[in-house]
């Protein structure tokens, strides 16, 4: 094999380094997400606009950076519904998919909790708190299973031919319009429930409505599924037998 061929061979990463990208990916965005909502709200004197402006695009940069930085490694997941639908295209080199899905949505989850400890703690509030900001009702849920239907969509299409704009374009655009037509802000993730549960500011989300919104998204997830497999190309067809 000449050089300039082992120069274009992509690398191989080990599980426990896919897990270790989804983990430091999941903890970095939650920190973006709740450190960013902190800074806005101190800053925005009041005005919630200003406030989910600033979230918004903290959040938006923070995912762009680390699908680009992280995708190569682990396919940058960040959440544990992304996980159970995409995972076989992930190749891991194991025989073992269900285990190492698992191990994928505990660093995610793990990454979500380290994210919010961080961002409390640089902002010099409790590390270990949780916050008491409600939100709930049917108008929220349904916002939860759209913005998370919405998000399985743009990801499979992402890798999609004649699809040409960056899969961490598209999330990251995605994403951030969602904070804005969704009534719930766009968790559309397990991992950042997870983690919003645990920082009593703008971003929170109290623990008594956690639940709710995770069953919304999991709803939200087997739609965009199946939305997805309807614009799915269809398997070449197969020669025919020859008979001789």
């Amino acid at each position: 094999m000449s050089q300039s061929t082992l120069a274009h061979t992509a690398p191989t990463y080990s599980l426990a380094q896919k897990a270790f990208a989804e983990g430091l990916g999941t903890a970095m965005l939650l920190c973006a997400v709740i450190g960013s909502g902190i800074m806005a709200e101190r800053l925005s004197s009041g005005n919630m606009g200003v406030a989910l402006l600033a979230n918004t695009l903290a959040t938006v940069f923070a995912l762009f950076v680390l699908i680009e930085v992280l995708g190569p490694i682990s396919g940058a997941h960040f959440n544990p519904l992304v996980t159970l639908i995409f995972i076989r295209n992930q190749a891991l080199g194991q025989q073992n998919i269900a285990g190492a899905a698992i191990i994928f949505i505990v660093s995610q989850l793990l990454g979500a909790v380290l994210g919010a400890w961080l961002a409390n703690a640089m902002f010099d509030m409790a590390m270990l708190q949780t916050s008491t900001k409600l939100r709930g009702g049917w108008g929220q849920w349904l916002a939860e299973a759209v913005a998370t239907a919405g998000l399985i969509v743009v990801i499979a299409r992402s890798g999609a031919s004649g699809v040409s704009a960056k899969a961490s374009a598209l999330v990251a655009c995605y994403i951030g319009a969602a904070y804005w037509f969704t009534a719930s802000t766009s968790f559309a993730n397990p991992a950042a429930v997870m983690g919003r549960m645990l920082s009593d500011s703008f971003a929170g989300i109290a623990p008594a409505s956690a639940l709710p919104f995770v069953l919304a998204q999991c709803a939200g997830a087997v739609v965009g599924f199946a939305v997805s497999r309807v614009f799915a190309a269809p398997a070449p067809p197969a020669w025919p037998e020859t008979r001789l």
